[in-house]
């Protein structure tokens, strides 16, 4: 029996979409999308945010309070980048549903994808539990998310 596609996180692949044009690159995941086992996405990317940018945290919540319009995604420099978060959420759930996706490996940390703990929105390196904008959404819709560090720990 074939294994079931996941969706994973484009960076841990080794694409180049980090905010700073680097990737989180792991040769278990990069083997994995090689072997067609994975569909990759990159929620910054697909929102409209050109890679480099400046990084960007989630501030007065975490990524399901940004669905809910309680919170929002800014930049290190101020400016109000939740628009693409939002938009980039939308494509990936598309995506998900279009080829029936039912589990999505993601990067941990990311205002996006982000499972489990994020940035606190100060850029001071400080964790707090949430998630991201992409993994709230998909998450609420249905579809399982877990960390890329997780999803090692089960592997082993």
């Amino acid at each position: 029996m074939a294994k079931e596609k996941i969706m994973l996180s484009a960076c841990l692949a080794g694409i180049n979409c980090v905010y700073d044009g680097t990737n989180k690159l792991h040769p278990f995941f990069a083997e994995m999308y090689a072997g067609g086992e994975a569909l990759i996405f990159c929620p910054e990317v697909l929102g409209g945010l050109k890679i480099p940018h400046d990084p960007s945290e989630i501030s007065g919540g975490d990524g399901f309070d940004c669905l809910e319009s309680k919170a929002r995604v800014v930049s290190k420099k101020g400016d109000d980048v939740t628009r693409f978060f939002l938009k980039g959420a939308e494509k990936v759930f598309e995506l998900a549903k279009k080829n029936g996706i039912k589990k999505a490996v993601m990067k941990s940390k990311s205002p996006s994808c982000g499972c489990g703990y994020i940035f606190n929105g100060t850029f001071s390196k400080k964790l707090i539990l949430g998630y991201g904008v992409c993994a709230a959404l998909l998450k609420k819709n249905g579809i399982e998310v877990i960390s890329d560090t997780d999803y090692l720990k089960n592997e082993e």
